[in-house]
């Protein structure tokens, strides 16, 4: 009677193998995959962060530029009253910051929108994250139960979190 126990122990063992190499496996492949989203969100992050630094140093630039058109605006008009030579000197240089202005301000805009759309990027990547990182704990619950429908539900929890993180790229 003893044999025969430790034989069905054995089979049983056995039998389990090839469920803990599934789940084994799927572990490690949603742990390679948290670590692809996990560097890409890094990166998203830091991409923000630089393009709000980008802007920010724009919108400095634009008020400096602001100022000089402004004091270039305040000398045409008090030498045009004067009716002085130099008047036409101060207008093209109203003019001149004016167009740079413009285009410090339109340049300023697209980081800053460059910046939202990493943000929510960054995001997408974060909560995918969350997902990957539920799957493996699932996967890990899985092993120790030895229930198939847990290993299911974290190969389905994995790539709800795959799929959020990697439609990103459609995220404007």
């Amino acid at each position: 009677m003893g044999m025969e126990e430790e034989i069905l122990k054995e089979s049983t063992e056995n039998a389990g193998e090839p469920f803990e190499k599934r789940v084994a496996l799927t572990m490690a492949i949603l742990a390679a995959s948290l670590a692809v989203v996990s560097v890409m969100g890094h990166m998203a992050n830091t991409e923000e962060i630089l393009n709000q630094q980008k802007a920010s140093d724009q919108w400095s630039y634009y008020q400096a530029k602001s100022i000089r058109r402004y004091e270039s605006e305040i000398a045409r008009d008090v030498l045009l009253a004067s009716k002085a030579p130099k008047a036409d000197e101060y207008e093209k240089n109203f003019v001149r910051y004016q167009k740079e202005t413009d285009e410090i301000e339109k340049e300023a805009k697209g980081l800053e929108e460059d910046s939202h759309m990493k943000g929510r990027q960054s995001f997408r990547f974060e909560i995918g994250e969350v997902f990957l990182e539920v799957a493996i704990v699932l996967a890990s619950v899985a092993i120790l139960t030895k229930r198939q429908l847990i290993w299911l539900g974290s190969v389905g929890v994995g790539l709800v979190g795959i799929v959020t993180a990697f439609t990103v790229l459609g995220v404007r």
